[in-house]
């Protein structure tokens, strides 16, 4: 690379690491961000913010956690709970003791002095401090709930104020969390297994009703001195008909452990009921391997490892682990959602149907879901937009040089150095332009050099073949069928890695290998034929992709 194209890449980061800061600041100050309106703004730019701002966002979230306990520490008129004294009374409430705490509320034991009854009081940690988000998101909280008449959600009995408070009272519960009862030690398997099937009923009684948790993990699931779980803490529950809510750009929404990926993206994906069933999956393999499903060094190592990655086999973790229960889990935590369970309902079913030692329903769709899973796209294809219009030029480059090739041999060219130049010294050329152009694009990614790798390694073995005809004595272009053979092993890889539908490309392409060595005479022309359209077909495809969320954006 020249000094110049140095400097301007360099240049070019500077300017990423700005713009990602001050959209950083303006997040941390609480100013709703506009992604699809800062990528508009910056186009150069998209691929970077989409695989960033998630972080970044949950980094903020994090951060302001740390800044709402330093705020509580140090400006006493800021939180309510400095300027009582427990017991204590508050209008009709005495607040006996503290239940616990998070970034933005405090719940207390308290007795409801009118009815002599024992509730759980929660407030605002920064009462009249509060912010109007966290105000809002504390009413949507009391609203979610109200609506929800089930024996296993926690009930709201009261909303109001006091002395400027905003608060709800709720069921008390005497019991522990399931979080408490995990800590003690690994868990009876049946009894994880009932424990879930009964919150999976309540959780889809909400979601029949409207309403999604988004923040479903072992410490917001109460169990009773008789032993039922009660679903609680509904503080990131959201209406299911509230569309825009659901999928703003930018919202990293939930606990890392046990979200969903498409809560974990941030502003890709949609978080439905399907979120819902994920969450609850994690949960079960807490419960079957005695561990969430990742564990990472930070908040943002975690979401990156629900994003990128699958959970390792709860039996790898816990030897009697139940196969049926980790399939369950395993179902449960699918990245597409639509091969989830179709509903909480469907889950709490197949547990129930395990208890009753019948065959689960996981079980009996697990080859048709690995099927499903082998043809689809992965969290990488996103960067063949870039390649779309390459990949139809590049069609057009191998044809050309294919034909060039046949009609060498038709005219009874042997000189294998004329063929070795054509394939080595052009493709390299044209390889050359290629990777320029598509630098000018924007920031190459990681996959997209592992890619590159593979095609110049294929490349490089195309190369090799001229020579070790000479070596072995053989005519020129003897071994030309090899071409299949190379080229279908780099779209096996593409499989792997972008999309499962590179798989038909793949074996096209060793079928051409038969195919050249059967009509040598028109073997580069049938090659050059299948090889062109295995590129043009996905590039046309996502060249179009690309025009249209353009245009949309």
């Amino acid at each position: 690379m020249s000094a110049a194209s140095e400097s301007s890449q360099d240049d070019r980061e500077e300017a990423l690491a700005q713009l990602l800061s001050d959209l950083a600041d303006r997040s941390a100050s609480g100013e709703s961000i506009d992604i699809e309106a800062t990528i508009t703004e910056h186009p150069d730019f998209e691929d970077d913010i989409r695989e960033l701002w998630g972080a970044i966002v949950l980094a903020n979230q994090v951060g302001s956690d740390v800044r709402d306990a330093e705020i509580t520490a140090d400006a006493g008129t800021t939180d309510i709970t400095s300027l009582l004294e427990l017991p204590c009374k508050i209008g009709d409430y005495e607040l006996i003791e503290e239940l616990g705490r998070g970034g933005m509320g405090v719940v207390y034991k308290a007795r409801q002095l009118s009815l002599n009854r024992i509730v759980a009081l929660k407030m605002l940690l920064r009462g009249r401090f509060a912010s109007s988000d966290d105000q809002a998101r504390f009413r949507a909280e009391a609203e979610a709930i109200a609506q929800l008449d089930h024996p296993n959600i926690v009930p709201v009995f009261e909303v109001g104020q006091l002395e400027g408070h905003i608060y709800f009272s709720m069921k008390y519960v005497h019991g522990r969390t399931l979080q408490e009862l995990l800590s003690d030690g690994m868990m009876d398997q049946r009894q994880a297994a009932r424990i879930l099937a009964t919150v999976s009923q309540a959780v889809d009684f909400a979601h029949r009703r409207g309403v999604l948790h988004r923040d479903l993990k072992p410490s917001n699931i109460l169990i009773d001195e008789e032993g039922q779980p009660h679903v609680n803490d509904f503080g990131l529950a959201k209406q299911i008909s509230d569309r825009e809510s659901l999928t703003r750009s930018g919202a990293v929404i939930g606990t890392p452990a046990y979200m969903s990926p498409e809560q974990a993206a941030g502003n890709r994906g949609q978080v439905g009921p399907a979120s819902d069933v994920y969450s609850l999956g994690s949960i079960l393999y807490h419960m079957i391997a005695g561990r969430p499903p990742f564990k990472g060094r930070s908040a943002v190592d975690v979401v990156l490892m629900v994003l990128e990655e699958d959970a390792p086999p709860a039996r790898t973790i816990n030897a009697s682990a139940n196969r049926d229960l980790e399939m369950v889990a395993t179902r449960c935590m699918q990245k597409p959602a639509d091969l989830r369970y179709q509903s909480a309902a469907s889950l709490g079913e197949d547990l129930e149907a395990w208890l009753a030692d019948e065959p689960v329903a996981a079980r009996k769709g697990r080859m048709s879901q690995i099927a499903a899973l082998m043809f689809r796209e992965t969290h990488h294809a996103a960067v063949l937009e870039n390649w779309g219009l390459l990949w139809v030029w590049h069609s057009l480059v191998l044809f050309v040089v294919c034909v060039l090739t046949n009609a060498l041999q038709w005219y009874g060219i042997e000189n294998r150095m004329a063929f070795f130049l054509l394939w080595t010294a052009g493709l390299g050329a044209w390889a050359g332009v290629f990777w320029m152009m598509r630098q000018r694009m924007g920031p190459v990614t990681f996959v997209e050099r592992q890619i590159a790798h593979v095609w110049a390694g294929s490349m490089i073995s195309i190369g090799f073949l001229f020579p070790l005809e000479g070596i072995l004595d053989l005519p020129v272009l003897k071994l030309s069928p090899m071409l299949g053979v190379s080229s279908g092993v780099v779209f096996l890889i593409k499989a792997s890695m972008l999309s499962g539908s590179f798989y038909f490309q793949a074996i096209a392409l060793f079928l051409t290998t038969i195919a050249m060595a059967w009509w040598p005479d028109y073997g580069h022309l049938i090659f050059g034929l299948v090889a062109g359209m295995c590129f043009f077909i996905p590039g046309w495809k996502y060249h179009r992709r690309r025009m249209s969320e353009t245009k949309f954006a």
